[in-house]
């Protein structure tokens, strides 16, 4: 244009310049097109799932026909990183977990074994749900984990154990001395002559295998875990020491025809709900 006003090329010459400069550009533009046509090409090799987690074995192998309308995918990716755990607890102790999840508290859980002796992974309750099932009398919750460590795996059956409250000094006895019949709950206490009392008692929270006695049993009393169903008010027993019936060291008993097992003491100690 500049050399149009300076009369230094014909405007035959400036239009035919433009015209060039024109489809050059749009040459560019197509190329452009080409290149981004190619790149999306290549996406579609890829597939790039939507979520992170642990992928599964695949479902087809290298040359196998694949379709949009397979219902079975090529793999299976779990989210395990966190992890939840659904798990039921009795209705009775619903009252207490709600109370705790409305104070704004948060309430650890504990995963552990099959066994229940080797804790896996701390996480925390996220939510329970909306009703009771009449079948069992439980409610279902739902815990969340952040497993790090991959401790936890989907599907793997766990014991879960969760901290609503803290009590202070209270009784427990274990929980299979807790007997229940037509009086209603008792245990059977070991007298000094060696003999037995059913004694009725109002309990308290379970936590493991020891139950809290709010009232019946005090502490340093003996209580019978083992044959109860066979005793009666004024049954002999013969006592064994707790820590050998622990290692699995315990004998029969050999005192008359009625005689069982005793010798589990209660205790005073702080325990969690």
């Amino acid at each position: 244009r500049t050399l149009l006003t300076q009369d230094s090329i014909s405007k035959q010459q400036v239009d035919t310049q433009e015209a060039l400069v024109r489809q050059y550009q749009g040459a560019v533009q197509s190329d452009q097109g080409a290149i981004d046509n190619a790149k999306l090409q290549i996406t579609y090799a890829r597939i790039v799932a939507p979520i992170s987690g642990r992928v599964g074995l695949r479902q087809v192998d290298p040359g196998n026909m694949v379709h949009a309308s397979d219902s079975n995918g090529l793999v299976t990716i779990t989210q395990v990183q966190p992890i939840t755990v659904i798990y039921p607890v009795p209705e009775d102790n619903v009252p207490r977990i709600v109370k705790r999840v409305q104070s704004g508290q948060e309430v650890a859980v504990e995963a552990f074994d099959r066994s229940g002796k080797n804790k896996l992974a701390t996480g925390r309750l996220l939510t329970f749900d909306n009703q009771i099932d009449t079948a069992t009398g439980t409610v279902k919750l739902k815990a969340e984990f952040p497993n790090q460590d991959a401790a936890l795996f989907p599907d793997q059956f766990v014991n879960v154990r969760m901290a609503v409250e803290t009590r202070q000094d209270v009784t427990l006895v274990p929980s299979a001395a807790i007997q229940r019949g037509a009086p209603g709950t008792f245990v059977f206490l070991v007298k000094q002559d060696q003999s037995v009392g059913m004694t009725p008692v109002k309990l308290g929270a379970t936590e493991g295998e020891n139950t809290e006695v709010q009232s019946g049993v005090d502490p340093g009393n003996l209580v019978v875990v083992d044959g109860a169903d066979k005793l009666r008010d004024g049954s002999k027993v013969e006592l064994v020491d707790p820590n050998a019936r622990r290692a699995g060291q315990a004998t029969p008993p050999k005192g008359p025809p009625g005689a069982d097992k005793a010798g589990d003491q209660s205790r005073r100690r702080k325990g969690g709900g």
